[in-house]
């Protein structure tokens, strides 16, 4: 029996691509703005330790799956989010470099972590569906308007369209193991209230912990740019909001946004960068 829904055509297939971002990270690489360079900084900030235990939970379940497609999609997806979080450690040395306080901001989120990993493996696979969806949408919204990342430097912006790609690409694989194994609607949609808050949670307090640093943590006029970026124009959280919010219907898959000819785009655009 075929529990796997990735669409025919989509492959996932990790990418074994190193991002040399050490100078881009000395600057406000995003356009010299600095919300902007904290807000995706506070992002990658959480990947490495929270990839790491979107793996965990998807291995607890995997001895259970019977469907080769799925059992290969699932040594994909843990591949592609081990790379991610490599890549991610080495951008967050970069900024550990530059004078951050990293070790403080990843033990906050490290105790977080623990805290997860010592749920019962149930909630731990539907906290990693809930993440994997904010993760998603994210991915759409960056593959969707190139325009929100045109003032970053080439190689940030590559790095973060890569990440987007294999994002997309793995969408549905612990949302497919989650339905096949534990398949409780109610547990995956009250799961999704507590990975918003703390999702949101721990990207607000990253980002005032980089500004701070940066000196801008008190400025207004940072302060107005990024709400206008976040829920203005572009508004990056606003048009995302729908997308979000899609989690909570009982009917809701991930594959739903059939985003795959926006999938395609990337993947040749990617490999001619």
């Amino acid at each position: 029996m075929t529990i796997s829904s990735t669409p025919e055509g989509v492959s996932v297939q990790p990418r074994h691509i190193r991002f040399d971002v050490s100078e881009d990270l000395k600057s406000f690489w995003h356009g010299n703005d600095a919300f902007r360079t904290a807000f995706f900084n506070a992002l990658s900030l959480q990947f490495p330790d929270g990839e790491q235990q979107f793996i965990n939970a998807v291995r607890l379940y995997r001895d259970r799956i019977d469907d080769p497609k799925l059992q290969a999609e699932i040594r994909g997806f843990i591949g592609q989010e081990a790379l991610h979080s490599r890549e991610h450690k080495t951008y967050n040395d970069g900024l550990k470099a530059r004078g951050y306080d990293i070790d403080a901001i990843d033990e906050r989120f490290a105790r977080h972590m623990r805290w997860v990993g010592s749920l019962p493996p149930s909630r731990q696979l539907a906290g990693t569906c809930a993440a994997e969806h904010y993760t998603a949408v994210l991915a759409n919204a960056i593959l969707q308007n190139p325009e929100w990342m045109q003032d970053a430097t080439p190689a940030m912006a590559r790095l973060w369209r890569w990440h987007a790609i294999e994002e997309t690409e793995h969408k549905s694989v612990a949302f497919d193991v989650y339905r096949a194994c534990v398949g409780n609607e109610r547990l995956r949609r009250i799961i999704f209230l507590f990975v918003t808050w703390n999702f949101f949670k721990h990207t607000f307090l990253n980002t005032c912990s980089l500004l701070k640093t940066d000196g801008k943590l008190w400025s207004l006029r940072t302060w107005l740019g990024g709400l206008n970026f976040l829920w203005g124009k572009p508004g990056v959280i606003r048009r995302c909001l729908p997308e979000f919010l899609a989690y909570l219907r009982k009917d809701f898959h991930p594959w739903q946004q059939d985003n795959r000819l926006l999938l395609e785009r990337n993947l040749r655009e990617l490999g001619s960068v």
